[in-house]
């Protein structure tokens, strides 16, 4: 039996931009109790197209998590699936219209048996804490990534580089999707995880992340990093900035209380 409780909540906001073309869900699962899933996308191709692509994927995962069974499949093969019938789908949109839809994709689904499973395609990052800790986060799809682990530059110097929004691995586009697929065992009250596009997490560090959302419910530290975020990015003609938060929470110890009953003899 856990001994935690998850609190959960996802925060938004439209940045600079004309349209807002992140999509972020909570969801649980009629054929799988105990499980939950947050999900997490960043829509891109133009006016509409964006966001599309990102509803798509939102809808998709809602659909075959809901349709999930752990007697008959794995997290890992429910993962793989939404990001690659979403990208079909996506792909077939272009039929019929002339817009160029694509998107990054972010999930992580926690079990009862204490696993945490995640899955993502693009730079949306799924951020793993033990309370306030950082312990670790995806790593992008992007060009810069892949110059970082080939050795061709630092990663100081990733950080302001010029294609530093270039994908090399997105949903929708002409090439299949690769899905990076990861996992954490043995959950326990304290684990936190944070799913956010790349309109939100280049302006905190791990430590202040961590930090906010240790200390404050989900709907709290929500409120104060959209704040934050748009402070930090104030004249910067900011993007689109969405993330959701999973927090695990101990269970408030039970009460003992006796009561003493008196006895009454038998006549």
């Amino acid at each position: 039996m856990s001994q935690y409780k998850i609190e959960a909540g996802t925060g938004q906001h439209i940045g600079d931009r004309a349209e807002q073309q992140d999509r972020a869900g909570l969801f649980t699962s009629p054929k799988a109790p105990g499980y939950m899933m947050a999900v997490l996308a960043d829509g891109m191709g133009g006016r509409s197209g964006g966001s599309l692509a990102a509803e798509q994927l939102v809808s998709t995962a809602k659909q075959l998590f809901e349709a999930f069974s752990p007697h008959n499949d794995t997290v890992e093969n429910l993962l793989r699936t939404i990001a690659h019938e979403t990208h079909t789908v996506i792909k077939l949109s272009r039929f019929s219209s002339e817009k160029d839809p694509h998107t990054t994709m972010v999930a992580l689904v926690l079990s009862p048996d204490g696993v945490a499973t995640w899955g993502h395609v693009g730079d949306s990052r799924m951020y793993r804490f033990d309370g306030p800790n950082f312990v670790e986060h995806t790593i992008d799809h992007s060009y810069v990534e892949q110059l970082v682990s080939e050795g061709k530059i630092t990663r100081e110097e990733a950080k302001s580089h010029s294609l530093s929004n270039v994908l090399i691995n997105v949903l929708g586009t002409s090439s299949d999707p690769e899905v990076t697929i990861a996992r954490h065992a043995g959950l326990q009250a304290g684990d936190m995880f944070l799913l956010c596009s790349d309109g939100f997490w280049p302006y905190f560090n791990n430590n202040e992340l961590g930090a906010a959302i240790a200390m404050q419910k989900p709907r709290d530290a929500a409120e104060m990093l959209i704040n934050k975020a748009r402070s930090r990015a104030a004249g910067k003609a900011a993007d689109n900035c969405t993330f959701a938060i999973v927090k695990l929470i101990a269970l408030p110890k039970e009460e003992q209380n006796y009561t003493v009953k008196k006895m009454r003899r038998a006549v």
